[in-house]
């Protein structure tokens, strides 16, 4: 929370053709984790990645791997993306049926040596994350509804954000905010940020621009004039 801006490039948006060019490219750019979007085509409409694609990338990055698990049964698959090499994992809280379960894909994250995440979609209520945010290193707010990749922000998703950091403040300041879904240099980047997020999922926001070595550093800057603005601002 207001730490380092971070960037995670969204491999779903990369060049799947040449995806080992893409991802020494986002090497060379100074990127911070590679976020890879799992889907199980129940959970939500789409169907992409899955644990052999998460092996090639360990095989051929240090980069840390984020990965976003949008599937109905994690508690059945989570195991085989931490012995994948899963750096960073989120679990969507719409997925797990009690307090039981929450607290088993935690547990099973940070014992295999990774970093626990919980993610929920824009309308499922920020408050479901207070008892259990001091034992996560990660919340990642969803700025879209997940299922597919280049859709736009959802407005007011900022404040989301800022009611995520509100709770962190009091319980976990060490937490990570990441946000996911329409995230731009132009506009997004510094609203998200203003608000407390660290880290930055993009897409399209990286790959489809002109060059994505010098987007990942655009976004970064976007991101602290954005909290510098509204720190002025106060």
């Amino acid at each position: 929370m207001f730490g380092e801006i971070k960037i995670a490039p969204s491999i779903l948006s990369a060049d799947f053709m040449n995806m080992e060019r893409d991802i020494h490219m986002l090497e060379a750019g100074g990127t911070d984790f590679i976020h890879v979007d799992v889907m199980d085509g129940h959970f939500v409409p789409n169907l992409t990645l899955g644990v052999p694609f998460v092996k090639q990338l360990k095989r051929i990055t240090d980069i840390p791997l984020d990965i976003h698990l949008m599937i109905s049964n994690p508690l059945e698959q989570l195991d085989w993306y931490l012995d994948a090499g899963a750096d960073w994992v989120s679990v969507h809280m719409e997925t797990l049926r009690d307090d039981d379960e929450v607290r088993q894909v935690i547990d099973r994250i940070r014992k295999a040596g990774a970093h626990p995440a919980l993610t929920l979609k824009p309308d499922y209520p920020i408050e479901s994350l207070e008892p259990y945010i001091a034992d996560l290193d990660m919340v990642l707010v969803m700025s879209v509804f997940p299922g597919f990749s280049g859709q736009s922000y959802i407005e007011g998703s900022e404040e989301r954000v800022g009611e995520v950091a509100a709770m962190a403040k009091r319980l976990n300041p060490d937490l990570l905010i990441e946000v996911d879904g329409g995230i731009s240099a132009g506009r997004t980047a510094g609203l998200v940020c203003a608000q407390g997020a660290d880290v930055l999922v993009a897409g399209s926001g990286v790959f489809a621009q002109p060059n994505p070595e010098e987007a990942i550093g655009f976004l970064r800057e976007a991101g602290r004039i954005g909290r510098e603005a509204d720190k002025a601002e106060r």
